[in-house]
């Protein structure tokens, strides 16, 4: 009998903890609630960069776009957007599929799976996976461990547990301030459209310069000013 008492003890005592922690960790992140006082609360996050996109057009499967940011946050894309249902993605995507998915209110966290090892990748699938308007995938070549992006918004950190994450994700996610088109479903569905399971491969983009090449598309948005405090444009489709 007394083991069992103990037993439910440390279930309840385990359950008062966790919640605890949830309710201090939602306490935090108010501030970076967006409100209609505070549209976009991404620019009180130190390191934040934000740049200022017309919406993007669309372009074929087999064309790859010019993008001036690595990984992009906005621009031209794929029409089909990848599934951004909270995917976790174990390989490196297309990356104009996933700009779509920013167009319709994700958040794409991305990583350098040479610079950040497996318990790092761990702690921020557990932001990702089953959260709606969110994706995750590995990024060859990024110049940080971890590079977190939403439309017009980008934030590159070395730390997988900097709380900015957090901060970024809880600004950003689903924001119909920062978006072109709000409300736009995150699920990859119908024949021909993206399969999660095996999505288009994917290709570093190619430089600015080879813009007007065949199978070459540029960004061709308003690529404003860049650093911190920048408010970004909507529109697009």
């Amino acid at each position: 009998m007394a083991v069992v008492v103990l037993f439910a003890v440390g279930v309840f005592g385990y359950a008062w903890l966790r919640d605890r922690s949830e309710d201090a960790r939602s306490a935090a992140l108010a501030g970076y609630t967006p409100s209609a006082a505070v549209p976009d609360p991404s620019t009180q996050i130190p390191g934040v960069e934000v740049v200022a996109y017309r919406g993007g057009q669309h372009v074929a499967s087999t064309e790859q776009v010019a993008y001036t940011h690595s990984p992009p946050s906005g621009g031209a894309h794929d029409g089909m957007w990848a599934a951004c249902t909270g995917v976790v993605y174990d390989q490196p995507v297309r990356s104009e599929n996933l700009v779509h998915s920013m167009e319709h209110g994700a958040v794409w966290i991305t990583y350098n799976p040479e610079r950040l090892g497996r318990d790092g990748v761990e702690q921020l699938a557990a932001r990702v996976r089953d959260r709606p308007y969110s994706a995750m995938s590995p990024y060859p070549g990024l110049d940080q461990p971890i590079s977190l992006q939403s439309w017009g918004h980008q934030l590159k950190l070395a730390d997988p547990a900097d709380p900015r994450i957090d901060q970024f994700v809880a600004a950003l996610r689903a924001n119909p301030n920062t978006h072109p088109e709000v409300g736009a479903s995150c699920q990859a569905l119908g024949p021909g459209r993206f399969d999660q399971d095996d999505p288009p491969p994917y290709r570093p983009a190619p430089p600015t310069s080879a813009m007007g090449q065949p199978g070459v598309r540029a960004e061709a948005e308003s690529t404003a000013a860049s650093g911190d405090n920048v408010a970004p444009m909507g529109g697009g489709s």
